[in-house]
């Protein structure tokens, strides 16, 4: 009940905002920390790939980035419900935040994809069901960014992107299965899996440092997007009093 009591505090944006202040610096002195570690190992440590040679150290930015672009769309799904059911008041915030990060994660998740594709598969691109699918996850991103920035009315266009997100969540499942569905070039899964992962410790620990450095990066880019969202409503709000309160006539006398 206590944890339960202190997220629902952070419900409050002038809570919320005091506690991202307090909690910004200790992320981005852990991201940095976790980060460098994770990409030291995973770029000059670790050992090179039997088959795939250097080649394999992509990998190190690639995988954390196609985890994080699925997950920032996640964030958006569950701050869409806080949005549509419990009228939270930072859901929205965060949905709006979460959103230009997730686009940047898939797209370097993509970028990277493909510099990992050519030496291996001999193309840049292939349109397999992994591939295809995460492509539209990023056109999706790009889609509510444009709807959000199309609808002038806060409330209704929170209410708009909270729908489009929660139809096109549909598409998580489909590029996490998307390997176990159908016959893809894409590898199947390598480190959540039934049984034991699919990788050596020396590749494997390395890959999961990157994963929480990247993830810290994630939250921590999120948290400060909110309260730059925070503070650009708060500014809205206080132009529209200003301009409401000029065009107030003054009583006669």
């Amino acid at each position: 009940m206590g944890l339960i009591s202190a997220v629902s505090s952070l419900a409050n944006p002038a809570r919320f905002n005091a506690f991202a202040s307090r909690a910004t610096p200790w992320l981005v002195g852990a991201t940095a920390l976790v980060l460098g570690a994770g990409l030291y190992q995973g770029l000059f440590v670790a050992p090179a790939d039997y088959q795939q040679g250097e080649t394999v150290r992509i990998m190190f930015l690639h995988v954390p980035s196609a985890w994080l672009g699925m997950m920032g769309f996640v964030i958006m799904a569950i701050a869409s419900v806080g949005v549509l059911v419990w009228k939270h008041p930072l859901a929205d915030v965060s949905a709006k935040a979460a959103a230009p990060i997730g686009a940047a994660f898939t797209f370097l998740a993509l970028a990277t994809g493909s510099l990992w594709g050519k030496p291996m598969w001999g193309t840049w691109w292939v349109w397999d069901a992994r591939l295809t699918s995460f492509l539209i996850l990023f056109l999706m991103y790009l889609g509510l960014m444009a709807l959000r920035s199309a609808i002038e009315e806060p409330s209704r266009a929170a209410k708009a992107c909270a729908i489009l997100t929660l139809v096109g969540s549909i598409n998580i499942p489909i590029i996490k299965f998307s390997v176990d569905w159908w016959n893809t070039l894409h590898q199947p899964a390598s480190v959540i899996r039934a049984g034991k992962p699919a990788m050596d410790s020396s590749i494997l620990i390395p890959l999961l440092v990157c994963a929480l450095g990247f993830t810290l990066l994630f939250l921590t880019l999120h948290l400060v997007a909110m309260r730059t969202e925070l503070i650009r409503r708060r500014l809205r709000t206080l132009r529209i009093t200003t301009a409401a309160a000029a065009f107030v006539p003054e009583p006669a006398e």
